[in-house]
């Protein structure tokens, strides 16, 4: 029994105009529009639901402004479910919703953070990416790298979030949910996964010096790093904004690419994060640029040019082209 990953979130917004064209730009299906409330999709059926921050539905925020107000969890059967109400139904905030075929339960964690839990309503979908060639294993042959004109996310891979304090929020989700931890930057972060065989993070947690609560990013899976290559610079021709990227993580080993996101904080495309198992152990960190990011683009790419942005490039149809 562990839980199978993220199975929906639900954002609290201001300017829902601009989130339902931001995540449209973004690659997600809409699926339901109404009066305060926008539901898309990814290509596994994950759902992320934008409301209207007036809506008297949403749980409470962990911090002023636009920003994440609840996380679903899929869990694999009712018998699991049944089992987490066991382990969580003394803790604050527990609530029990639906009925049978639709039944959630959840709590609220130490950071404030309204979690759920459900049978998991994402399908199965067949999507293959990129093969790759290394000096010793050659993997593709006689075909080309796919290349995107923009991406469409296969799912919500995980949730970064500042906490006020890392060391509970990190137990809660062990002792509760059986998440394990992959790495950490000692009594500062930790890089949990959903269960001990699985991608390297799930969820991670950071406490920064002022012990706040709030939203750092959301990330979305894609097929490959051409998928984060070709959705980025989609995003970019759309006239969003980049916070960073695109780059790659020295832990997880992801490639990334970060946009500012009008619902909350950031977004991230990210692929080819480290698989784990129950063998690995948790290794320190101290923060720091290169911990980060072995490498990364300020500013991110100008999708027209393909440079970075400001950066000139030829008017020619060849890059040894003199510039008229």
């Amino acid at each position: 029994m562990s839980v199978l990953g993220i199975d929906e979130i639900t954002y609290g917004a201001d300017d829902l105009p601009a989130c339902r064209r931001f995540f449209l730009d973004w690659g997600l299906h809409l699926v339901e529009e109404q009066a305060g409330r926008l539901v898309f999709e990814t290509l596994n059926g994950c759902r992320v639901i934008v409301a209207a921050t007036s809506r008297p539905d949403l749980p409470a925020a962990i911090e002023d402004g636009p920003t994440l107000r609840e996380v679903v969890w899929g869990v694999e059967s009712d018998a699991d479910l049944a089992s987490y109400a066991g382990r969580i139904g003394g803790l604050p905030g527990f609530v029990e919703q639906g009925h049978h075929g639709n039944r959630r339960i959840g709590c609220t964690d130490p950071n404030g953070l309204a979690v759920r839990l459900q049978v998991t309503r994402k399908r199965d979908v067949q999507i293959r990416g990129a093969s790759y060639n290394t000096w010793n294993r050659k993997d593709r042959i006689d075909e080309a790298s796919p290349a995107y004109e923009r991406a469409t996310p296969i799912e919500v891979g995980h949730v970064v979030f500042f906490v006020k304090d890392v060391l509970a929020c990190e137990r809660f989700y062990i002792d509760h949910f059986g998440f394990a931890a992959s790495d950490r930057y000692p009594n500062r972060g930790t890089f949990l996964r959903c269960a001990p065989d699985g991608g390297h993070h799930d969820m991670f947690l950071l406490q920064r010096p002022t012990r706040d609560a709030g939203l750092n990013h959301v990330a979305f899976t894609v097929r490959d790093i051409h998928e984060v290559f070709g959705g980025g610079m989609h995003v970019a021709r759309c006239g969003w904004d980049t916070q960073l990227g695109p780059g790659r993580h020295p832990i997880s080993s992801a490639y990334f690419w970060y946009f500012r996101n009008p619902a909350g904080a950031l977004v991230e495309y990210y692929a080819d994060e480290d698989q784990l198992t129950a063998g690995w152990q948790p290794r320190e960190f101290e923060p720091g640029p290169t911990v980060f990011a072995e490498w990364a683009i300020d500013g991110g790419l100008d999708g027209n040019t393909r440079r970075q942005k400001g950066a000139a490039t030829s008017d020619g149809k060849f890059i040894t082209d003199k510039r008229s």
